[in-house]
């Protein structure tokens, strides 16, 4: 493990020392070589990425070897750890491949492998002895359960937890005395983490092969069963969420004993990494040394709103989901408010400072044109180059030849002083990084052997045939409200997330329901401890023999293979498709594309939920009860169901 003593630094005077409390290990992402030395450069204790492919960001630059050697090689010379990415789920041709490339990236240098496929988890630690592994968030954990399952079961180190949790439950998670890792800042996928095939679905592009073509980002439309518009929002983003900002609550993530803050971003640029792990440092730094309070909070905020950002959120640790998490108006960068106009002239403007500003500064001009306006109007805000620099409270004259209003709000959106700071550290960090002697570690590869096995012993038989009658957990929550039907003669399809709240429902379904099938890794550590006879589906992902033998071995029935595969990969899936037990989608009437913690109805205007700062409403919300279908741009309808929980579904056309 890789965390920071803060007893070690001799400076702090925060008390959390003395309290044998421990500061996170800073983890910053590196889409290739510039992007990981400014990591190093800017205080990161860790750095993950991606080789070649097996990896969730398949369009990131990435490494040569060479690159990637003497980069390991400069991390390690400054105490930084280095973890590769094999966060994918991989097919039976792929196994052996993927199982080399994680040997060669342990050669290379790399400390650990963040793997999200059970099979190829198991055989990694089959055929390279002593490797660390760390479960990536798309492996779907939510709970304490599955916490401690992946541990026990897969031998992981360290579990990355879904971004949807709040702190209370993260605290739950470590408190399971397994190291866990938590996303503090940067892009946020609306969906549950591999539970998304929407991509894969619609554009034959899967995000869960590191491939996603991003729909969350695009414009829809939101309509009832007419076709008329019921979108009440300024703007047609409506899977778009803002980033993660967790820095006004990095105390608590600290004292709930979090062993990793994880910044997103491996498809960001070198000046987006250095500018975020150093200000993520100087917290970290500043709680240690006992100089945090909330002026310097904002302070940070400010500084993190320099680089790409589309708003910034902290709803999830909030245990929040409702429209204050969304950016519906844009999904591009929106940077940080620096004043305002205060004057209009000829192909110029005065702007009125709240923050301060330099020269070559890129600045954008919120001019909203209104429902008046001519067609040939632009569309994007104005952006301008900043021609001085100037403190906070002055005025700046502007050149700017499009039409704008005074009140207008000015942002920055690009920070000449940052580029210019990373560009300088780059040089030396380079210079750094081609002196460096790579390390030459000799990593012993034991033979895989067979592929279905690696997961461990099968189940033996099926322990009772299977109810025909198949049922959705989430409908049941309307359907049955006080838990009183008699589902012994039925399958429940439990639901995609299981989360602390999730228990006490997941557990009555299991003791009433003739079989149950999960779909979560939380969902099975249950069904065991009650020991009841169970099955799996989508998002519990199987995509080779090895991960259908590590269920099997877990004691799973029956194996729904998810409707992505079946749609997009017939041929390479034949062989796992024709084992006994491997059934096709167990959702194959309806696909689901996506299910999200927030309530797509939120754009529909405020809701009663969302003003209640809670989800005791969303039982009794009549505006669930009316259809509602998410617009393409195509036309394309696709049906949604909001459930009792506030959790929005959205199905294959």
């Amino acid at each position: 493990m890789a965390i920071r003593p803060m007893e070690a630094s001799g400076q702090c005077s925060s008390g959390l020392a003395a309290k044998g409390i421990a500061l996170p290990e800073l983890l910053a992402p590196a889409g290739g070589l510039d992007q990981m030395l400014a990591a190093i450069a800017a205080g990161a204790d860790a750095v993950y990425a991606g080789l070649d492919g097996f990896n969730a960001r398949v369009s990131a630059h990435g490494f040569s070897d060479e690159e990637f050697a003497r980069g390991c090689a400069v991390a390690h010379a400054h105490g930084v750890r280095v973890y590769v990415t094999l966060n994918v789920f991989v097919f039976d041709d792929e196994l052996a491949d993927a199982v080399a490339l994680g040997a060669h990236a342990h050669a290379l240098g790399a400390d650990a492998l963040i793997v999200a496929d059970a099979g190829l988890a198991c055989a990694l630690r089959a055929a390279i002895p002593g490797v660390e592994i760390h479960l990536s968030t798309q492996a779907g954990v939510h709970s304490e359960g599955a916490v401690r399952m992946a541990a026990k079961e897969l031998g992981v180190e360290r579990v990355t937890t879904a971004r949807e949790l709040s702190v209370a439950e993260i605290e739950a998670l470590c408190a399971t005395g397994v190291p866990i890792e938590v996303f503090c800042h940067g892009a946020i996928c609306i969906g549950y983490s591999g539970a998304c095939g929407f991509s894969a679905l619609r554009r034959e592009r899967s995000a869960m092969r590191g491939d996603c073509t991003q729909p969350c980002r695009l414009s829809y439309d939101l309509v009832d069963e007419a076709g008329k518009s019921v979108v009440a929002v300024e703007g047609d983003r409506l899977l778009c969420p803002r980033d993660y900002l967790g820095i006004a609550h990095l105390p608590e993530l600290v004292v709930a004993g979090v062993a990793s803050l994880k910044i997103e971003g491996r498809m960001k640029n070198p000046d987006y990494v250095f500018n975020v792990v150093r200000v993520w440092r100087r917290a970290l730094d500043m709680l240690c040394d006992g100089t945090w309070d909330a002026d310097a909070v904002s302070a940070l905020e400010r500084e993190l709103g320099r680089s790409f950002n589309r708003g910034f959120t902290d709803a999830y640790l909030r245990g929040r989901s409702g429209a204050e998490l969304m950016s519906f108006e844009r999904a591009i960068n929106q940077g940080v408010r620096v004043g305002h106009l205060v004057a209009v002239g000829h192909e110029e403007v005065t702007v009125e400072l709240d923050a301060a500003v330099a020269a070559g500064d890129t600045l954008e001009i919120r001019f909203y044109p209104g429902a008046d306006a001519r067609p040939d109007v632009p569309k994007r805000w104005p952006q301008v180059p900043c021609p001085v620099g100037a403190a906070a409270g002055e005025r700046i004259v502007v050149h700017c030849k499009r039409k704008v209003d005074v009140g207008c709000e000015v942002y920055l959106i690009r920070s000449a002083g940052v580029l210019e700071q990373t560009a300088t550290v780059l040089e030396r960090m380079r210079a750094e990084a081609d002196a460096a002697t790579p390390a030459e570690r000799a990593v012993k590869v034991l033979p895989l052997g067979d592929i279905a096995a690696v997961g461990g012993t099968p189940a033996q038989g099926l322990a009772k045939p299977a109810p025909a009658r198949l049922v959705f957990a989430w409908e049941l929550m309307d359907a049955d409200p006080r838990g009183e039907r008699d589902l012994s003669d039925a399958t429940v399809v439990l639901d995609e997330v299981c989360r602390a709240g999730d228990a006490v429902r997941t557990r009555s379904l299991m003791r009433r329901a003739g079989r149950v099938v999960c779909r979560n890794l939380g969902q099975v550590a249950i069904a065991r401890e009650l020991g009841v006879c169970f099955d799996v589906a989508a998002p519990v992902f199987c995509a080779n023999r090895a991960t259908l033998a590590w269920l099997r071995g877990l004691g799973a029935r029956r194996v729904f293979l998810p409707a992505e595969l079946v749609a997009n990969n017939a041929q390479r899936i034949a062989e796992l498709a024709a084992c006994p037990g491997v059934l096709g989608p167990v959702d194959a009437d309806s696909p689901e594309l996506m299910v999200c913690e927030h309530c797509l109805l939120t754009a529909e205007g405020t809701c009663a939920t969302d003003a209640a700062e809670g989800q005791s409403h969303c039982r009794d919300c009549s505006c669930r009860q009316q259809a509602r279908y998410l617009v393409e741009r195509d036309g394309t309808r696709l049906p949604i169901a909001v459930d009792a929980c506030g959790r929005t579904r959205i199905f294959l056309s």
